[in-house]
């Protein structure tokens, strides 16, 4: 069957959708509602047709291009995090470069988009976080206190007035953000920092396996932490997201 695609289509996603169980699973699904619903067998089984086919084709779609990664576009520490996970993608690469034809290395090709896909997650974190330490930059918070402490010093020697306390406010209220902003991105820094580590364990499991196993079922624990790693700098990278929306709006 895989034979019979076009070049560009037989990738291992393409092939281990052909015959995975859910793309079975999908075509008797359809093929079960179609007899319910009365129509004829023949009928039904093309109806199966078409749901394994719309499931291969999705597989088959070329991925977007993520995207353009530049490491010395942003400041320490974000780009000393990207360039190591530019690092570990390479070492997989290499990898996978060096492990002989068969299904264990299609299986590893697999996990390497995955992987790009995290690398690309990376970079698109390391850019907010970037981003929020030029706000940090743009607020003078050294400014901002010194103008706070005035304003309380004026205070405490003249006596309140509304122009006074709203002045403070204001002041105060400047503070706040920064320090919200603040914790946001140290808490961004420390957890990119933990997933770039997770992400140079899976890589280093992954050279051993292509070494020292033939079994790609030995693979799947990994692929399920790629999986998991993915997730999680998703995650983050909304949570990001959202933050420069609220801060913003």
């Amino acid at each position: 069957m895989l034979e019979r695609l076009p070049a560009n289509a037989r990738t291992p996603a393409v092939a281990r959708a052909i015959t995975a169980p859910s793309s079975v699973l999908l075509a008797g699904a359809a093929m079960s509602a179609a007899i319910l619903g009365g129509v004829p067998i023949a009928v039904a089984a093309v109806a199966g047709g078409v749901a394994w086919a719309a499931r291969v084709a999705m597989a088959a779609r070329p991925r977007r291009p993520g995207p353009k990664i530049d490491p010395f576009a942003i400041g320490d520490p974000w780009r000393r995090m990207v360039i190591d996970a530019q690092q570990a993608q390479a070492r997989f690469q290499r990898a996978v470069d060096r492990s002989r034809p068969g299904p264990l290395r299609d299986r590893l090709a697999e996990m390497g988009s995955r992987l790009d896909h995290a690398v690309q997650e990376c970079w698109r974190i390391a850019c907010q976080g970037d981003n929020l330490e030029g706000a940090l930059t743009q607020l003078e918070i050294g400014d901002v206190e010194r103008d706070l402490a005035e304003a309380k010093g004026e205070r405490r020697a003249t006596g309140a007035s509304p122009a006074l306390d709203r002045t403070i406010k204001a002041l105060e209220a400047q503070l706040a953000s920064a320090e919200r902003i603040t914790n946001v991105a140290i808490d961004a820094r420390d957890r990119l920092r933990l997933l770039n580590a997770q992400m140079d364990e899976s890589v280093a499991r992954a050279i051993e396996l292509s070494v020292s196993s033939g079994d790609v079922s030995a693979l799947n624990p990994l692929a399920d932490d790629v999986d998991s790693l993915v997730g999680d700098l998703e995650a983050l990278r909304q949570a990001l997201e959202e933050t420069g929306r609220v801060s913003t709006a």
